[in-house]
């Protein structure tokens, strides 16, 4: 059974007003305090963000379980502190977000100008257990047609400065402003993924390989592929498909590659108005279908993901739980048609945070 990890980077917020707060240092250094030997929550490029990581599980119940609880800490640190936590892929109010004291980061900002200091968006990364290398690129390589199916199901972020952006995930729209962004051309060795990643640092426009922000990679530190399209998700069930459905995609790449199944090369440009398609539509409308490429409407498209990984759902033991969690995602929307709902049923941006801090413990 292929282990999972999760990366969920979480918006620290004022509860009064909703206003983000750039309060991670000081809730970095009380986690340290509480236990000085804690690797679970990290420094991101803002003060307004604060990311943490699950331990690799096999058990999707488990990830849940460490997700809630991973949660419900950094609230309780940022609640002792005058701060909030909310799983919002963007903040609905108007931020100026201040970049945190960092080497890395202070480059960055040096480098890439605006589009450094307009990049308080938060993510959630899936790290899926790889055998090898050869493996992983494989993967890699017939994994991306769908990758924006998972940016449709995770979509949290429809308002941006106080606006309504008329996207469901515009994190995804934001992000494609670093210059490695993005998805990839197919690869089909490990030797020739090393030599484009050596060749990008290699021209100055990106300091190391850890900013080849590929849709998903091989990863540095661990033997995963990292898939990285996901909005951080509003409810931590959400979370929880899409980490069990990126463990489906990768086993059922792996089987395919194994098989000597040569992957779909659809070009990168299509690839990229796949994932534009995902960002403005969530699953309101129609998506790109990963296997022509042409218009299809969300829920069909999600049906065509369950029968493309039935055989691995099936084999871990998920294919039930998973139907259970789409079918209601299908009749409650996800994070940005849920913050919309809020909207109209608030007139007030304030409050849709303050219901959203609410649920990002559930």
């Amino acid at each position: 059974m292929r282990t999972v990890g999760v990366e969920e980077e979480l918006l620290l917020v004022d509860p009064g007003t909703g206003e983000p707060q750039a309060s991670a240092a000081a809730v970095l250094a009380r986690a340290s305090l509480v236990d000085p030997g804690q690797d679970v929550f990290e420094k991101e490029l803002y003060g307004q963000m604060l990311e943490f990581a699950t331990h690799p599980q096999s058990d999707m119940a488990e990830l849940g379980e460490e997700i809630v609880r991973c949660r419900k800490e950094a609230a309780r640190l940022a609640g002792e502190l005058g701060s909030a936590v909310v799983a919002l892929a963007s903040s609905p109010l108007p931020v100026s977000p201040s970049i945190s004291v960092n080497r890395r980061y202070q480059w960055m900002a040096e480098h890439y100008g605006i589009a450094t200091r307009e990049q308080l968006v938060c993510g959630c990364h899936v790290h899926v257990a790889v055998e090898s290398e050869d493996e992983g690129v494989g993967v890699l390589d017939r994994v991306r047609p769908w990758l924006p199916v998972l940016t449709a199901i995770s979509a949290n972020s429809p308002f941006w400065q106080g606006n309504d952006t008329g996207y469901a995930s515009y994190r995804s729209r934001v992000w494609t402003r670093w210059p490695s962004a993005g998805p990839t051309e197919l690869f089909g060795s490990p030797g020739r993924y090393h030599r484009l990643v050596a060749d990008m640092v290699a021209t100055g426009v990106i300091l190391d390989e850890g900013m080849a922000y590929f849709d998903a990679r091989l990863a540095r530190r661990y033997p995963t592929v990292e898939i990285r399209v996901a909005d951080v998700c509003l409810r931590a069930e959400t979370a929880v498909l899409v980490a069990t459905l990126a463990r489906a995609l990768v086993e059922t790449a792996a089987r395919e590659w194994r098989a000597g199944r040569e992957p779909v090369d659809h070009g990168v440009a299509l690839h990229r108005l796949a994932a534009w398609r995902a960002a403005r539509s969530g699953l309101g409308g129609e998506l790109l279908d990963p296997g022509t490429l042409r218009p299809r409407a969300a829920p069909a498209v999600l049906d065509s993901l369950l029968a493309h990984t039935r055989d691995a759902l099936v084999g871990s033991g998920d294919l039930a739980a998973v139907e259970e969690a789409v079918e209601r995602l299908l009749r409650r929307g996800n994070g940005a048609d849920e913050q919309r709902e809020l909207l109209a049923d608030t007139g007030s941006l304030r409050d849709v945070v303050t219901e959203c801090v609410r649920r990002t413990q559930e």
